[in-house]
């Protein structure tokens, strides 16, 4: 069974258009990426989760700020390689420079025998929404899309 995540699309109003907050992943891999890198905010769930229950969540953990609001959906997507996100907009704001983010643990360098650790989340930024397609995973551009409509704006 293919993975499943849940995420939040932050979104803020500046004057008659909108801007995203983006996340870019941390840990030795992503380092240099940056072009089509950058994600929603979101985590896996196992069956019998609630998955707005989940976005909220993993939202606070990435980010350590507690998302609220009148949680929008914008349905569900399959990335490339099978996994389905199921994300929600919410407007907000955030500043990236309070980014506090869980990390995780690998063994870096491969086959060195020695462990580190990593920020889940190394970076946040509002992005414009053309901008944000360019930075974002391919899988996850329609939720810009599906974002302008509910806002009444196009892309």
């Amino acid at each position: 069974m293919p993975a499943r995540s849940a995420g939040l699309l932050m979104f803020r109003r500046i004057g008659g258009d909108f801007a995203v907050l983006l996340v870019h992943p941390g840990g030795p891999f992503w380092r240099r990426k940056d072009l089509g890198a950058w994600s929603i905010p979101k985590g896996e769930y196992a069956q019998g989760e609630e998955p707005l229950a989940v976005a909220r969540r993993e939202f606070e953990e990435e980010t350590g700020a507690r998302p609220d609001g009148d949680f929008r959906p914008l349905g569900e997507v399959v990335q490339p390689g099978g996994k389905r996100v199921v994300a929600w907009a919410v407007e907000g704001d955030f500043d990236p420079a309070t980014l506090v983010s869980n990390s995780f643990e690998i063994e870096w360098p491969a086959r060195s025998g020695r462990k580190v650790r990593f920020p889940e989340v190394d970076r946040a930024e509002w992005f414009a929404p053309a901008v944000a397609r360019d930075k974002m995973l391919a899988g996850q551009r329609p939720f810009i899309d599906r974002l302008a409509q509910l806002v009444g704006r196009e892309v």
